[in-house]
This record gives structure tokens, C-alpha cells and sequence, in this order.
């Protein structure tokens, strides 16, 4: 999943605005009455805490506009008890509301502290002046950093819709609003986000007449460390492990080399695009290019098998991937770690939801009849996208249309027994061969993005509670588990709770979880896990397969791990991995694809052993070694040379990545 992707959302996250921003100015607090009575054009006010900032000072008229926009949103401002009431936990009222003015001077640093507040002009205020939007996005491009500016839409989004509905306004009233606030911060353009919004329209009116979060504590749960910290008692959890005590660890050893081993295929991320057309406009100014209709900038015409643009899989190339993966391969099993339709979220259904997973399941079917299927769902499987209502959401709000769904299509792999667990909440279990099981998790009540858990998200759907009981009887019959699921749990967009949770049960049962697959990122990744007692000790290693989509700026790939095999205590480890891709480039030049091997981790790295201890040796090289990080950085974008190079500050956000599998803990970086 893409940065465009999170923004297809009614709670718009991420902007990146690409403005050079060079003058040093300083700011200090005003009340609002002075601001209000102040019009010097010399001075631009704004109703935010002191921070300072490299800014241009603006021309007279726009400062003039600015400061009659802010005097026209203070004076609408609603002052009646009711409206006001989910602004009580604000460190301000509407009377004595501090704002700033600059003057050109000596920097400051700015903290996030500093700058919470800019959001209040936002979230006070139904209605916006898109020049006063235009600037605070010039401006804020230097002075957030991205996981700012996403607490800084999120508030601003959260506070519109709660103002809205206290003021009693009508549905038809509060989706205008959202579309405008939509196309304001840069979501897409309107007629984008004029079919977008109104996907979620159930969604939202339900999730909030049921919740009493203000704008700080819903932003605090997404983005904790750059948002308020949310006091909800329902917002961190814990669950209950069993009384058992773990049993000693025992460090793993490589088989012998003439012990039995399995080829396991892992597909990621499909994104199949029934739309996509060869020879139409591959640099849209719309999500999803590479389809009939699409409005065009520049001349860029997409290629017969893909591009490398924001364009998702052509159904041609995903049959051409399928015939030379059963010719050319034979597999023990597959894993489809999700996300079957594009990324065009604005114009999705149901129905068509449900016959894209008929289409998948068949091509499947097809290419390896004879070849056990475990499936995981995705995010983008549902409609509208990201949306997952927990069991006690029931009618036709609920997510029965697609779990049933499921349930029919895998009973082809599956079998039946797990029917009941995929009904309730798309999770299962499978005992694969005598003392081998996999268990696929729905990864999707661990995401942000999943506004239905606002209302609760304890343990949603009950499935981490019962992922403990699955590993405590797998642990009594002496099994080993591979874990299979969507969403990484390390990376932000996973409920901080719900991943701290999953990280204490990995490391309960790390004797018996020995490997995990994932997917979403559409690159070439993994996550360490580390011990809570000894915390310098990996203990797990969660898999991200690279996806079949080139969206956006990769290759097509998939992944075929080779694991220890069938056989009497065998530890069904992962003892290497190949990564494949297509060259977009050369399949369009030559007009025949040509899936190739691009790597082998082993091999490529020097390993003698992917256990979690080999793969924390392997990051504490990429500190040091830049060409082994630079062949890490190759590998993750699927061999697909990237437009920019990655400086020292991306080097060290990568790196932190991979020692990050519980969200927002950069504890170990």
C-alpha cells in the first residue's frame, strides 16, 4: 500500500508538498483580541503556539486576506455549551485564543508541541479559505515532518466531521463538507473525491454517533508519538497469556543437507486492474492511471505488461505470471497474502469486490488445480476500502457479504471446520502436515485506516484472544506454526495496541511461531522481533513479500522460499529465499516478459542461515557496510532505479524499519 493509497480515505493523513521554503522568521504569541484588532500588513497572524520557521513573508494582499480570514472564522465560532463540547479537553477556548504574528529573525526549533495548535483553524471551522490551506501546506512542508502533518489533516478532518454533526447539520450538508475538505488538503480532485467521500457515508455516520473521542484522542491513536496522547481507557490493552510457563528456548540449527525441503510461493498484492489499457496515459493527474478516460499530463503512454507509474497489474500479465510459474515451478503450497482489486477505491462495490475474488480464486484454480491455497484478506478487499466492522456491528453495515465470500471461495484449500472462525472475523487455522500449522490472520483490526474501530478496539473480533489459544495447543502438541496475515505489524499504520499485544504472544511462543509472511508494503522488507526481557535478542522474523503490482515505482515479483521440509522435528524454517520480478522496461521495448531470478537472500547477503540472529548480523552491517545496505535498497524497490538517492536520513529510517515489528517503537533503532 501506497502513500496515494492512505489518502483514499474520508480521514485524508499524508500530504507531501514539494515547496522550497527560505527565510528564517520567528513568532511570538498574541491574544486574540489583539490579532483581531491588528491589521498590519507587516505582520501575517496565525492562531498556533510560538515556533518559528524558514518561510517566505508573503506578498501585502495575502497577508491582508489572511488576517480578515482569520477574523471571519473567530467570529462564527459556535460559544454554546453543546457545540462546544468536544472541544473541552482543548489546552484553549474560542475566548482567549493565543495566535501569533512574525517578523523576519533568528530561527528557532520547532517541536511538534509548538505547532499542535495549527490545527485548531482548521477543526474550529466548517468552511476554508483555500489560499489560507495553499499557505499552511507551503509552510508546513519545512516545518513537519510527514508524521506531523498527518496528526495536523487527521485533527483538522476529525474536528469538521464532529462540528458538523453538533450542529445538527444534514447528511447531504456534512458529505458536501467532507468532499470540499477532500479536495482542500490535496486528497485528489474533486470529481475524484466527490465519488470517494459518499463511499463511506455509512461508515461515518455510524462510527460517529457512537463515539465520544475528540480530535486529539482519535489523532492520538493513529499517530501517537506526533499527536496528543489519548487518556481513552479502551485505547491501550492488554491480553491475558496463559498461566503455562514458556518453556526454554532452544537456539535453532540448520538441517542437514540432505534432509526433505519445501517450495513455498508467496503472492502479494495483485491490485488486477480489469481497466488497465496499453498505450493510454501512464502520468494521469488521478490516483490510478493507465486506464481508458483517465485525464492526461504529458505524453507517457502505458506499456503492454505494466508501468512503472501509479498503474496497477494488467489482467494479461497476471496470466502470463501464472503460466510460467506452472511450467516452470512446482510448489508444495502458495501463500496469497492479499489485496485483490486496483487502487481506484473511489469506484468500488461490493459486487465488484466479490467478483474480482471469483476471477482471482478461478485463475488460481486454472494454473495450479492440484496446489494448496492459504489466503490471507487484504485491506483493499473490501468495500468501501480499508472498512472492517468487528462482529457486533450486524445487518447490513456488517462484513458478512465479503466473510462468507471467503469462506466459499477457500473452501477449495481449506476445509470446512475453519468456517466459522473466517465467518466471524476472516482468521484461521490449518494443520498442514502432523506437527506443522499455518494460521492466517485478518490484519486489518490492526489498521488505522479501519474506522470502525473507533467505536472499540479491544481485541477486535476476539481474534488475538484466539490466536493465543491456537499457539498454547499447537505449543502442547509440540507443533511448529507459520504466520500468515496482510499488514506488517511494525509499521505505523497497525493500532500501536493491537501490535504491542501481537509482539507479546510472538515472544511468548517463539518456539513455536517460526516464521511469519506479510505483505501490503508492495516491497522487498522484513521486521525483527526481540526479546522483552533481553532486548538485544532476535527472536522472530516477519517476512514482507515484494507485490505483483509494479504501483508505484517497482517491478512486478513474487517470492519462493525454500523451507525445511517434511520430516520427523523438522523446524520448518525458512532456510532461503529467491525474489523474482519482470523488467517492466525491457518486457515493453521487446514486447515478451521475461520473469527473472533477481536475488537470493543467502547468496546475496552471504548468509550461512536465515534465522532471526542471521538477519540482526545482516542489519548491523547495513550501518556500516554501505554496499550491503545499497544492495538492500536495490532489492526493496524490486531492482527498479529510483529517482532519488537515499541519503543518510533515509538510510537510517530504513534500517529502523527493519528493527521495528512492534508499531512506533523505535526502541531498537
Amino acid at each position: 500500500m501506497k502513500l496515494k493509497e492512505s489518502l483514499m480515505c474520508v480521514l485524508p493523513m499524508l500530504i507531501l508538498i514539494d515547496v522550497a521554503i527560505p527565510k528564517p522568521l520567528t513568532f511570538e504569541l498574541r491574544s486574540r483580541d489583539a490579532l483581531l484588532q491588528d491589521t498590519n500588513v507587516n505582520k501575517f497572524h496565525l492562531p498556533v503556539r510560538r515556533f518559528s520557521h524558514s518561510s517566505q513573508s508573503g506578498t501585502e494582499n495575502h497577508q491582508k486576506e489572511i488576517v480578515k480570514y482569520v477574523q471571519t472564522s473567530f467570529d462564527v465560532l459556535p460559544t454554546d455549551g453543546a457545540t462546544n463540547k468536544y472541544l473541552q479537553h482543548s489546552p484553549v477556548g474560542t475566548d482567549n485564543f493565543p495566535s501569533i504574528a512574525y517578523s523576519p529573525g533568528n530561527d528557532v526549533q520547532a517541536t511538534s508541541s509548538n505547532v499542535k495548535l495549527l490545527s485548531e483553524i482548521l477543526f474550529r471551522k466548517s468552511s476554508f479559505g483555500s489560499f489560507v490551506i495553499d499557505r499552511l501546506k507551503k509552510w508546513l512542508k519545512g516545518l513537519l515532518n510527514v508524521s506531523e502533518w498527518e496528526c495536523f489533516v487527521c485533527k483538522a478532518a476529525i474536528g469538521v466531521i464532529q462540528r458538523l454533526f453538533l450542529a445538527g447539520k444534514s447528511e447531504s450538508e456534512i458529505m458536501d463538507q467532507l468532499i470540499k475538505l477532500c479536495v482542500t488538503v490535496g486528497v485528489a480532485d474533486n470529481r475524484i473525491c466527490t465519488l470517494l467521500v459518499p463511499e463511506f457515508k455509512d461508515e461515518i455516520f455510524t462510527v460517529f454517533d457512537k463515539i465520544a473521542l475528540d480530535p486529539h484522542e482519535v489523532c492520538g491513536v493513529a499517530f501517537r508519538k506526533e499527536c496528543a496522547l489519548p487518556y481513552h481507557p479502551l485505547h491501550m490493552w492488554n491480553i491475558t497469556l496463559p498461566d503455562t510457563p514458556k518453556p526454554p528456548v532452544v537456539e535453532p540449527i540448520l538441517p542437514p543437507v540432505s534432509a526433505p525441503k519445501m517450495r513455498v510461493l508467496q503472492i502479494s498484492d495483485i491490485h488486477l486492474d480489469p481497466l488497465y489499457k496499453e498505450g493510454s496515459n501512464a502520468a494521469c493527474s488521478e490516483p490510478l492511471c493507465c486506464r481508458t478516460g483517465t485525464p492526461g499530463i504529458g505524453q507517457s503512454a502505458a506499456g503492454k505488461w505494466g508501468d512503472h507509474g501509479n498503474c496497477d497489474t494488467p489482467l494479461e500479465t497476471l496470466e502470463n505470471l501464472f503460466q510460467h510459474l506452472s511450467t516452470n515451478e512446482k510448489f508444495d503450497y502458495i501463500l496469497w497474502t492479499g489485496d485483490m482489486p486496483p487502487h481506484d477505491v473511489w469506484n468500488q462495490s461490493r459486487d465488484g469486490q466479490l467478483k474480482l475474488l471469483q476471477q482471482l480464486t478461478d485463475i488460481f484454480l486454472k494454473y495450479f488445480p492440484k496446489t494448496p491455497i492459504y489466503s490471507a484478506i487484504g485491506n483493499h478487499d473490501s468495500a468501501p476500502v480499508g472498512s472492517f466492522p468487528p462482529p457486533f456491528i450486524t445487518g447490513n453495515l456488517s462484513i458478512s457479504w465479503l466473510y462468507n465470500a471467503l469462506a466459499a471461495n477457500w473452501e477449495h484449500w481449506i476445509p470446512k471446520d475453519t468456517f466459522s472462525d473466517i465467518q466471524k472475523g476472516s482468521y484461521y487455522t490449518v494443520l498442514v502436515k502432523p506437527g506443522f500449522r499455518i494460521v492466517s490472520l485478518n490484519t486489518n483490526y490492526c489498521n488505522v485506516m479501519n474506522m470502525w474501530l473507533l467505536i472499540n478496539m479491544t481485541d477486535p473480533a476476539d481474534e488475538l484472544e484466539w490466536l493465543i489459544g491456537v499457539l498454547q495447543a499447537a505449543e502442547d502438541k509440540h507443533e511448529k506454526v507459520h504466520i500468515i496475515g496482510h499488514i506488517p505489524p511494525g509499521i505505523n499504520i497497525c493500532f500501536m495496541a493491537w501490535s504491542s499485544n501481537y509482539h507479546t504472544i510472538i515472544n511468548r511462543y517463539e518456539s513455536t511461531v517460526v516464521a511469519q509472511f506479510f505483505g501490503h508494503t508492495h516491497k522487498d522488507s522484513f521486521e525483527i522481533f526481540y526479546d522483552a526481557k533481553e532486548t538485544t535478542r532476535p527472536i522472530n522474523v516477519a517476512y514482507i513479500s515484494p507485490s505483483v503490482t509494479p504501483y508505484k515505482s517497482t517491478n512486478p515479483g513474487y517470492r519462493i522460499y525454500t523451507i525445511d521440509g517434511d520430516y520427523e522435528n523438522s523446524s520448518r524454517m525458512v532456510l532461503d529465499h529467491e525474489n523474482y520480478i519482470l523488467n517492466l522496461t525491457d518486457a515493453n521495448l521487446s514486447g515478451t516478459p521475461k520473469w527473472q531470478r533477481e536475488y537470493s537472500a543467502k547468496s546475496a547477503y552471504n548468509m550461512t542461515s536465515l534465522f532471526p540472529a542471521d538477519w540482526n548480523n545482516l542489519v548491523k552491517q547495513m550501518k556500516t557496510a554501505d554496499q550491503i545496505f545499497n544492495s538492500y535498497y536495490k532489492y526493496y524497490f524490486k531492482s527498479q532505479p529510483q529517482s532519488t538517492q537515499c541519503d543518510p536520513e533515509c538510510k537510517k529510517t530504513m534500517i529502523c524499519a527493519l528493527q521495528t515489528a512492534r508499531a512506533q517503537d523505535t526502541s531498537h533503532c
